[in-house]
């Protein structure tokens, strides 16, 4: 098999990783890439964008399969493009990408399909926007409602800071075309939990659950980011969690997307909150997330293919996925001053002294060298048989790593509720 991988982070590499694992998979070519992909024996980057250049890139190198990492392709319909040349891709079509394309249509989703999810309104002027403000509980949830690159949320604790979000989003566009549109939800307090799943539209099959880390800083202040760190599985999913998550989340959305007739094989991300009030779905991405793909996979002892295969086949109903019941700990090592301006092109040193897994995110490989080239620089992951285990074995590992200016949160795995 010729396979060809979208996208250029971690998530990427981590794909092409476990993939590789396939010996009936022979060349995997990553669009653009990264310096971690090119090291693989199998792996080779290409460096194409856009629907059309991949279209043509797969066509020309007859690749058996596409996957598809980041979401912005997904909702400018690559799926749709490379369907109608006959070309086999994994992922939703451009209407089911809308689920994560725009936070309004998933909320409406959401509503009309009865998922426990926070309340909330939807704004496309500023001005009606702020009126509603006026009414609000604070603190209070100010989304753009198009793809931000997981930066568009800004939880506000007061009327003066929403009204500086809905300015910050809809009128300076800080999100750009992202902010044509607002959703204002209220604020939930609890604890966040993802739930990566895979669908061939007949049933959902969910994953191993991660507990991503979202903020610059330590005991989850400061900044929004990408993410810095993330956990599998995650503590705070428990029994009654989970089938709270099932009833309430996970059937009700599989009924949706039957009745509105979405019909793909593709991920679908969970991204909950478990509050007092019971399990509520924060949003769906219709991808793997990034970085909990570099925490899950680890642990996915089942070929992948195979899977992915059995979504295609319609047969994911016949797929036994097994999992590993070891903890696992992902630490993303970062560009000092991400999430905001960075510099790029330090040398990594020390990445030939890591015993585990290390996943390439934003560097460039040059003559056996990688440089950085992005704010989230790598991911370092450890398998313990204890979460304890996994973390000490990736802060011990990180030590190893040098380049300028780095920075990573030292409290990745530590549960302060």
């Amino acid at each position: 098999m010729r396979i060809l991988v979208v996208g250029s982070g971690g998530r990427e590499h981590a794909i092409c990783w476990k993939i590789s694992q396939n010996r009936n998979v022979e060349k995997i070519f990553c669009a653009p890439g990264n310096g971690g992909v090119s090291l693989l024996e199998k792996g080779e980057n290409v460096d194409i964008k856009g629907v059309d250049s991949l279209l043509q890139f797969a066509l020309e190198n007859k690749i058996d399969l596409t996957i598809v990492g980041s979401e912005e392709l997904l909702v400018d319909g690559i799926v749709d493009r490379f369907k109608e040349a006959g070309l086999k891709i994994f992922g939703p079509d451009k209407k089911s990408a809308l689920l994560e394309g725009s936070k309004s249509f998933a909320k409406d989703f959401m509503k009309k399909y009865g998922i426990k999810t926070a309340e909330y309104a939807t704004f496309t002027k500023a001005d009606k926007a702020k009126e509603y403000l006026n009414n609000c509980k604070y603190p209070i949830v100010v989304k753009a409602s198009g793809l931000a690159a997981g930066k568009g949320v800004i939880i506000c604790q007061d009327k003066l800071e929403a009204n500086k979000a809905i300015d910050d989003i809809m009128v300076d566009k800080i999100f750009k075309d992202a902010g044509n549109e607002v959703v204002i939800e209220e604020f939930l307090e609890g604890v966040e939990a993802s739930i990566l799943s895979i669908t061939d539209s007949n049933i959902i099959v969910p994953f191993i659950s991660a507990k991503d880390h979202k903020k610059i800083g330590e005991k989850e202040t400061g900044l929004n980011t990408g993410g810095m760190g993330t956990i599998a599985p995650n503590p705070y999913v428990t029994k009654s969690v989970y089938e709270n998550f099932i009833t309430d989340i996970m059937n009700p959305t599989l009924e949706g997307i039957k009745k509105e007739k979405m019909d793909f094989a593709g991920f679908i991300f969970f991204g909950l909150m478990i509050t007092e009030k019971g399990v509520y779905l924060l949003e769906y991405n219709m991808r793997l997330g990034d970085p909990e793909t570099q925490v899950v996979l680890p642990l996915l002892e089942s070929d992948f293919i195979d899977i992915l295969n059995s979504a295609m086949d319609k047969k994911l109903n016949e797929c036994h996925i097994k999992w590993s019941n070891k903890n696992a700990c992902c630490v993303v090592v970062a560009s000092g001053g991400y999430p905001k301006e960075y510099k790029k092109g330090y040398e990594i040193n020390g990445i030939d002294k890591i015993n585990d897994l290390v996943f390439i995110a934003g560097a460039n490989e040059k003559d056996g060298k990688l440089y950085t080239n992005g704010g989230r620089v790598l991911n370092i992951v450890a398998l313990g048989n204890t979460l304890d285990e996994a973390r000490k074995k990736v802060y011990s590992e990180i030590e190893n790593i040098d380049f300028e200016d780095k920075y990573y949160r030292k409290d990745i795995g530590i549960l302060y509720k």
